[in-house]
């Protein structure tokens, strides 16, 4: 088990429901005999009841039974268990045009789905369903099938509905768009919080932590880089990917063959690719780094491509230290560095301040 931060620390965390602690540690309220994470919405217990475990598993041995608020239990990011026949239905049926009766019938408050995805998604459910439709659309396009019968076959009553839509979406029309690249993005529950991966039909191009300050301008990027258009969805990629870092988060070597395709200037891929070569249970430092790209003196320069890296875990950004071995700067979060690091078998010094960023 990682060292906790210090009490007044997980307190001030506990009290502010600050989330970058999601994972790193949970408290228990003695007079109730629960345990939540720290973000849990529920009324804050007196202090002096208050005592913090680092994993659920010792949380569970000291007699606590999990909150039904914030499920402490369940794997962050994860659609809780009321969402999941919503959830599932929209797997199963992607280009279904849904309406709030539908919701309803399904015994779900349209208002509370509409403020889980505005919360976890950063839009409205009817404003994921629809975008998860379009992407489908692009697909079908890029396939041959004609416009019209793919508008149609969306749910829009007539064409102009339809390119209006996607053109909100895309920034374009459909026809407009056929030969770019559809990347598709999902959410993926991890331990350590949920991630966005997005791919191709052909390789990973995302993979981000979902409360990344950096990740509106990431999708920015990347959409510039490769000139893509992005909806919600998953592919064949995607589902390896999942399976990959379920397999990854257990202690195993992440897939060497999951695809990937890095866009970035010819100086960020060389140091991307070199980050590859870093070995699992290793750590490089920045001047290092700088070394093996050929540029000696461009530490600053090396540490910005590091930072620019937008495929986490699977180009291990996080295996960059300092000079001294300290653990610097993470976009992620410097709490996440450390957890990555020790799952990978590396030892980390004490001194690490958790509340660095």
């Amino acid at each position: 088990m990682s060292p906790m931060p210090r009490r007044a620390e997980m307190l001030r965390a506990f009290l502010e429901r600050d989330a970058r602690y999601e994972g790193l540690f949970y408290t228990g309220v003695r007079t109730t005999g629960i345990f939540c994470r720290p973000t849990c919405p529920a009324r804050k217990p007196r202090i002096e009841n208050v005592e913090f475990f680092g994993s659920t598993a010792a949380a569970l041995l000291a007699g606590y039974r999990p909150c039904r608020r914030c499920e402490p239990m369940r794997v962050p990011g994860g659609a809780p268990a009321w969402l999941r026949p919503l959830v599932d239905r929209v797997e199963r049926e992607p280009t279904r045009r849904w309406r709030d009766r539908d919701i309803r019938h399904l015994g779900l408050d349209p208002g509370r789905v509409r403020r889980w995805f505005q919360r976890h998604h950063g839009m409205t459910f009817h404003a994921y369903s629809r975008a998860r439709r379009l992407g489908q659309a692009l697909g079908r396009i890029q396939e041959g099938d004609p416009v019209s019968g793919v508008a149609f076959g969306s749910g829009y009553d007539s064409l102009s509905g339809f390119n209006e839509a996607f053109r909100k979406l895309a920034g374009t029309t459909p026809t407009e768009a056929l030969d770019a690249p559809l990347v598709v993005l999902t959410r993926i529950p991890t331990p350590l919080g949920p991630m966005v991966a997005g791919a191709t039909a052909d390789a990973v191009c995302l993979l981000e932590f979902a409360d990344r300050r950096m990740l509106p301008a990431q999708l920015g990027v990347l959409t510039r880089r490769m000139g893509c258009v992005l909806a919600p969805g998953t592919n064949d990629v995607l589902g390896a990917l999942k399976e990959a870092l379920e397999r990854y988060f257990q202690g195993e070597a992440i897939d060497d063959d999951v695809p990937l395709v890095l866009r970035g200037t010819p100086f960020q891929e060389r140091v991307w690719n070199e980050l590859r070569r870093i070995p699992r249970g290793s750590t490089l430092s920045y001047a290092e780094l700088a070394r093996r790209v050929g540029r000696p003196s461009a530490v600053r320069a090396v540490a910005a491509a590091n930072g620019a890296n937008r495929v986490a875990i699977l180009v291990p950004c996080h295996r960059v230290v300092g000079s001294d071995g300290a653990l610097t700067g993470y976009g992620g979060g410097v709490w996440r560095k450390r957890r990555l690091l020790e799952l990978e078998g590396v030892a980390i010094s004490e001194r690490l301040e958790l509340t660095r960023n």
